[in-house]
Formats: C-alpha cells, structure tokens, sequence
C-alpha cells in the first residue's frame, strides 16, 4: 500500500528538518512577512520606492514618473508607504499647496533591495517574452 500526500508530506518536513541550517518559521511570522511582502511587492509600490530613490518629488513628479498609474491609486500607494514608515510627507502651507514625498531610512533600505529586481526585470523582459511565446505556441498544438 503507497502512502498518502499528508504521509508523504510530513516524513519529507521531519527529513528536512534534521539539516543544520534550516530556518523554522512559526505562523505568525509568515504571515506578519507575508503582509509586508505584499506591500512592498506591489508593482506600485516597487515603481514609488524607486522613483523616489533620486531624492525628494512631489507627487505630480511621481505620476509622470511612473507611467500608467492614476491619481486615485498613487494617492493609496503613498498613505501606505508612509502609514509603514517608508516614505515622510511633508506639506508646505504655499498657494498653491506643495507636497513633498521622501524615502526614510526604512525605505531606503528597501530600495537597495528592490532596484537589483527592477534591473533585473527590465534585463529580462524580453527573455519572458519568448518563453511566454514558446508556451504559448506549445499549448495552442
């Protein structure tokens, strides 16, 4: 007789977990990373975190920096990135009313993260695409 999945599944986790080395991670952690990931795992947020990686802008700078995204939704992304401590906004009692946005240590520390990623995205976007084709192409036979 074979044994089950949840057989399987939890004699290859006690094997696994005899490896030095081997990073236990308790629930609540995964989700506390799980929450901060999805964040900063944005497309958005990501696209924020770098344009604001060249110094302080205000947020119309920011629009025309990242194309495609609307007012409604840079609006939500920024009170996020500060409601999380990675970006300050300072706003300047002028007429017209001027708004700065700026990366904090925190989210500078992020950007040295994400910028390798975005790098890496536009290094490779043309790779995918042709993967995407070649699968595509494979399913449609």
């Amino acid at each position: 007789m074979k044994p089950g999945h949840s057989e399987v599944t939890a004699r290859e986790s006690r094997r696994l977990a005899k490896y030095d080395g081997l990073v236990s991670v308790q629930p609540e952690e995964c989700r506390a990373v799980g929450a901060i990931l999805s964040l900063v795992g944005d497309k958005w947020s990501v696209m924020i975190i770098i344009a604001l990686g060249h110094g302080t802008r205000r947020f119309t700078e920011i629009k025309r920096a990242i194309g495609g995204i609307s007012q409604r939704m840079l609006t939500l992304t920024l009170r996020g990135l500060e409601r999380d401590g990675l970006v300050t906004r300072t706003q300047f009692e002028t007429i017209p009313p001027r708004v700065d946005y700026e990366l904090t240590a925190l989210g500078c520390s992020l950007r040295q993260v994400v910028e390798p990623l975005g790098a890496w995205a536009r290094a490779h976007m043309s790779d995918m695409k042709r993967a995407r084709q070649t699968y595509d192409e494979r399913e449609e036979t």
